[in-house]
């Protein structure tokens, strides 16, 4: 299996592209990138240098994931969601030496129009929901909406929302999967 990368798009020698991977209309990929497996970048994507993409991501259409920004396997990035690598710009101020780095881990969703401010962790399988704004750090399997973004609930790794309380501690089963989710001071935890 190899790569597909379409005729409008420009992928810089040195970038590092997997296998099963491709990169749709006007795409720009750039010299240090490093994309692993079976990824989609859709149209209009951007991806610096100092950029770690893993397997299976999908980055829908008109999306810059800029300098400093590791995103990890199985990560779904909706349609215009913004990330920042900056905290204070100003035009005529350059602070390339001032990245804040952005860990967006294993399974996350960020939705459509979502913004993640720089120097943010989602942890694994947060669920960002369109056009929320993120300001700080999001627990696993949590559910963040509105701006700025603050938690609604839990959702599983198969996507569904739980139905348990936003804190507490107890035992809940996914309606789909089965899977077992210990809540337990207010951190949600896969138990099998």
């Amino acid at each position: 299996m190899s790569t597909t990368i379409h005729d409008s798009a420009i992928v810089d020698s040195g970038a590092s592209l997997g296998e099963g991977t491709s990169v749709w209309h006007f795409s720009h990929i750039c010299s240090g990138a490093k994309i692993g497996k079976n990824c989609s970048l859709g149209q209009g994507v951007f991806v610096g240098n100092d950029v770690s993409i893993g397997n299976s991501v999908k980055i829908q259409n008109n999306v810059s994931v800029y300098d400093a920004i590791t995103i990890e396997d199985h990560v779904f990035v909706g349609p215009s969601a913004v990330f920042t690598n900056v905290y204070n710009p100003r035009s005529e101020i350059v602070r390339k030496g001032e990245y804040r780095k952005t860990l967006i881990r294993k399974g996350a969703t960020v939705g459509a129009n979502a913004t993640v401010l720089c120097g943010i962790t989602l942890n694994e399988y947060a669920f960002i929901a369109a056009g929320a704004v993120i300001t700080k750090d999001v627990p696993c399997f949590a559910l963040m909406a509105g701006v700025p973004a603050v938690q609604k609930g839990w959702m599983s790794r198969f996507g569904e929302k739980l139905d348990i309380p936003t804190t507490g501690n107890g035992e809940y089963k996914c309606p789909h999967t089965e899977d077992v989710y210990l809540l337990c001071d207010n951190e949600l935890k896969l138990k099998n």
